[in-house]
């Protein structure tokens, strides 16, 4: 009897263990299969293989669609230079005249000039007034301040190849020695982009307050590297606009500091649900919808769960659906959300307490979904009944995609100035593409002293 005792207690012991077994399985085969079509990991994790976030309608064309604006390239009324090509002398030995000539076609070239500096010089004259002896000097134009220096031009330049085309210094001496035939110190580089900075501290104000007076608001935040620490870019930005700053923080510390415009929005916020977000009660909130689509999705290949399919299909369908019939349509797109959510309760395993270990019940990815699926149910359904609320948190997203590049190619940024002289040049150069401005030209006029926003 004693004999079979133990026996049981070995058998419940090693389903135990079995159990524990297989869950540590799944876990590790779905960190295998994980990818940004399924996870928060990043598209550049995939390799060359990459999937939509969205999936495509079917029946879809490939190519330029119906509407889209091509960018071919045009012929010029006033071109710079013109070449006559004239047929020569015929087989008869007969010269034609310009009288028996027509135009036959024209062709243009598009070429790059051979670049080159071009420099001024400003000569000082100075006198003595014959009459009272006092001496008179030629005043030099403003920031004309040393015998040899580069123009405005030459500073824009360099502060775009470093931001915007995140060039390092050393790539962006060489280049300019190869294009120009003068080697460009680093430090008057660096120069260039903190007079850059500071020109745009008030370009900055007026972006910052007109993100905070728009109706819809993109947040998010991404990780990076500065002074050896690990710190954080953050961005509040909309169709026009894009307002980037960095703090040592991620949640509600640096999103209540000053930089942040979130304690006086009162607009829709759309984010990723970073519980930081909901600290602030004055915004409507709307999540993410892709973000959402790649949960369930990891759901699906990694625990073939069944809800997860056909919620996925309900929220694709819902997204797919003319505003119009949505509106009309409420109460039966509610009700099913919520039958679905039940099913998924069903279906995912409850909370359970792990022994030795102190806090909250330990979950399933997929239980805590639900969870968070049945709690913020107006901000996930936010985009289904406005129509000013996108789907997905792309726009923040695309506006925090440059900085990953930079760190891929600088890997870091040694200084925490360094740090926010990137995040306001960018943000400044990424709102003036929004209103399709030459950023050139417009980062020219900074170190002229103005810009199109501040003009």
């Amino acid at each position: 009897m004693e004999r079979m005792t133990n026996v049981e207690e070995e058998n419940v012991f090693l389903k135990a263990e079995n159990k524990a077994l297989n869950e540590r399985v799944l876990e590790l085969e779905a960190r295998l299969s994980s990818n940004s079509n399924n996870s928060s990991k990043p598209p550049s994790s995939d390799g060359y293989r990459k999937k939509p976030a969205l999936p495509k309608m079917k029946g879809g064309k490939q190519g330029g669609q119906k509407g889209h604006k091509g960018r071919t390239l045009q012929q010029v009324e006033n071109p710079d230079e013109i070449i006559y090509c004239d047929p020569g002398t015929c087989g008869c030995g007969h010269t034609f005249s310009e009288d028996e000539m027509v135009l036959s076609e024209t062709r243009q070239v598009f070429d790059i000039p051979k670049p080159k500096l071009e420099i001024t010089e400003y000569q000082i004259y100075k006198t003595i007034c014959p009459v009272c002896g006092l001496v008179h000097k030629g005043v030099a134009p403003e920031g004309v301040n040393a015998p040899t220096q580069y123009g405005n031009s030459v500073k824009a330049y360099v502060s775009l190849l470093n931001v915007q085309f995140k060039l390092p210094f050393k790539k962006i001496q060489l280049l300019f020695g190869d294009l120009f035939g003068y080697s460009i110190n680093e430090s008057t580089i660096y120069s260039a982009t903190q007079q850059c900075y500071k020109n745009l501290a008030k370009s900055e104000e007026i972006i910052k307050k007109r993100v905070a007076e728009s109706q819809v608001v993109h947040a998010d935040e991404t990780g990076l590297r500065v002074a050896g620490k690990l710190h954080w870019l953050h961005t509040a930005t909309t169709l026009l606009d894009t307002y980037l700053f960095v703090h040592e923080k991620r949640g509600g510390i640096a999103l209540k500091s000053d930089k942040s415009i979130l304690d006086r929005y009162t607009g829709w916020l759309i984010h990723d649900c970073w519980s930081s977000y909901f600290g602030f009660k004055k915004v409507k909130h709307a999540l993410c919808g892709a973000h959402i689509i790649r949960e369930l999705e990891g759901l699906i290949e990694n625990s073939k769960s069944k809800w997860a399919n056909v919620f996925q299909m309900f929220l694709l369908n819902v997204y797919h659906m003319p505003h119009e019939q949505r509106v009309k349509r409420r109460r039966s797109i509610v009700e099913k959300y919520r039958f679905l959510c039940a099913m998924g309760e069903k279906e995912e395993p409850h909370p359970k307490k792990s022994p030795h270990r102190r806090g909250r019940n330990k979950r399933t990815k997929g239980r805590n979904l639900v969870e968070r699926l049945l709690r913020e149910q107006d901000a996930v359904l936010a985009f289904a009944f406005n129509n000013e609320v996108p789907f997905t948190n792309n726009l923040a997203e695309r506006d925090l995609r440059p900085a990953k590049v930079k760190q891929k190619i600088s890997n870091c940024f040694r200084t925490f100035t360094g740090a926010e002289i990137y995040a306001r040049i960018e943000g400044f150069v990424s709102t003036a593409r929004k209103h399709n401005r030459n950023v050139f030209s417009e980062l020219c006029d900074t170190f002229n002293g103005y810009n199109f926003i501040t003009k």
